[in-house]
């Protein structure tokens, strides 16, 4: 009997240590820096193909990895815009080094009305209904749909698709906009004598070619219609009140930025060179647009930022409608309300920013009656220092010191990704004037 029971105690034993070392084995833990990856897991893309993922990343299996490389490609994916959260962990798992990528979708249809603020004037204001559809298809395709009022009514509808042949990284966009737009140009305004307005209609198609991660090249080309309730001669520039005619645009782009919607590293560079009217009704011009920007880390966890970019004029007879003007899209804090105009336009920019709230992950999900996707947020708050400066010239005015406008200033920006920034900003001229920012969306 004693035999028998020893027997028994032995068996168990045995098969305890096994059991114990088979638990061993399959235990997942945090692995230790540098990380060489030996697998790579996704989960939670219940929608999205694993493949526009993988497609961020800057590396693949067997490559070594810093605790800052995962950072980066963790900021990459968040970039997509198509996750409320983004978990990036190196594991290890049956003696398995494996990268496990976890992610959190967000809410992907938009039915909703809206109020923007148009040309960045709270006294211009736009109201409507907006449709978004995002990653209908799990391939990060885009579709949207909008009827606005009020300032600038306009009606538009677009399709974009970044990957339309296999994976062979060709990306289309396609759509088209029409609006009873306010006339923009100074000089148009007292030509004509009164403010007014003007239709314009655009259908178009891009076509373009992602190369080596962070290069693309493009082409488009559209047709453009602006119609006026009377001619003068450089409102319109056909002979005629309405000018129509095609637009073929060539352009290259560089992006390593880490965050697009918020950068904190990483380079940015587009160039593109447009060919207006080609002949057609007596229209032939041309523009030539530069951007660059540089994101760094400078000590600790202070970002510096920068900026300069161009934009050019050329050809028989500029129209004013399509004048470079700063005060609109590119606006010097400081001047930030002030439209100046000309041929030509230089702009400069420089930043240093810093975190007060580095990163906070929010869910709501106690809420009833919403769906979860659209409870999950991540929030940040920093505050910035910041100078620009910037310029416009006439094709027979020489390159001036004199003619650059400048403003410094401070502020706050709030992060509610991925959805919007809130920026509050106190900016001086170089006057020493001084005027409150409240703007939607990151200065660049």
């Amino acid at each position: 009997m004693i035999k028998k029971l020893t027997g028994y105690c032995f068996y168990i034993l045995i098969l305890s240590a096994a059991a114990f070392a088979q638990a061993t084995d399959s235990v997942r833990v945090q692995a230790l820096y540098p990380f060489v990856v030996d697998s790579i897991r996704i989960i939670g893309n219940d929608q999205t193909e694993e493949f526009i993922i993988t497609r961020e990343l800057t590396f693949s299996k067997g490559d070594t990895l810093s605790r800052e490389d995962i950072f980066y490609n963790r900021e990459r994916i968040y970039s997509l815009g198509l996750f409320a959260h983004v978990f990036v962990n190196p594991l290890i798992e049956n003696s398995i080094n494996i990268l496990e990528i976890k992610v959190e979708e967000r809410w992907y249809i938009y039915p909703i009305p809206f109020v923007s603020i148009k040309e960045r004037d709270w006294k211009k204001i736009s109201y409507g209904i907006f449709l978004r559809i995002d990653n209908f298809r799990g391939r990060n395709e885009q579709i949207n749909a909008m009827a606005s009022f009020g300032y600038d009514p306009s009606f538009a509808l677009n399709y974009y698709n970044p990957n339309i042949i296999g994976n062979e990284e060709f990306f289309l966009r396609v759509g088209f906009i029409y609006s009873d737009v306010n006339n923009k140009s100074l000089s148009a305004e007292t030509l004509y004598g009164e403010p007014f307005k003007q239709k314009f209609f655009r259908p178009y198609l891009l076509f373009g070619k992602r190369l080596y991660l962070f290069h693309k090249i493009f082409a488009s080309m559209a047709y453009n219609y602006y119609e006026t309730d009377k001619y003068l001669q450089g409102i319109n520039v056909s002979g005629e009140r309405i000018d129509r005619f095609p637009e073929l645009q060539f352009g290259y782009e560089f992006d390593s930025r880490d965050l697009i919607q918020f950068p904190r590293v990483g380079i940015f560079t587009q160039a593109s060179y447009s060919l207006k009217g080609l002949g057609f009704n007596s229209i032939n011009y041309q523009i030539t647009r530069l951007d660059f920007r540089e994101y760094r880390k400078i000590i600790g966890k202070l970002f510096s930022k920068w900026r300069f970019s161009a934009r050019f004029t050329s050809g028989d007879q500029v129209p004013f409608y399509d004048y470079s003007i700063l005060g609109l899209d590119e606006r010097i804090r400081g001047y930030f309300n002030r439209k100046t105009e000309g041929n030509h336009f230089y702009f400069t920019s420089v930043e240093f920013f810093y975190p007060i709230i580095e990163e906070l992950n929010i869910d709501l999900d106690f809420i009833p009656l919403i769906p979860r996707q659209l409870l999950m947020y991540r929030v940040a708050l920093y505050t910035q220092l910041f100078g620009d400066a910037g310029a416009t010239f006439y094709k027979n005015q020489s390159l001036s010191l004199n003619r650059f406008k400048s403003g410094y200033g401070l502020g706050l920006t709030f992060l509610v990704l991925p959805y919007n920034l809130l920026r509050i900003e106190y900016a001086f001229d170089n006057f020493g004037k001084t005027e409150w920012i409240f703007d939607l969306g990151v200065a660049f």
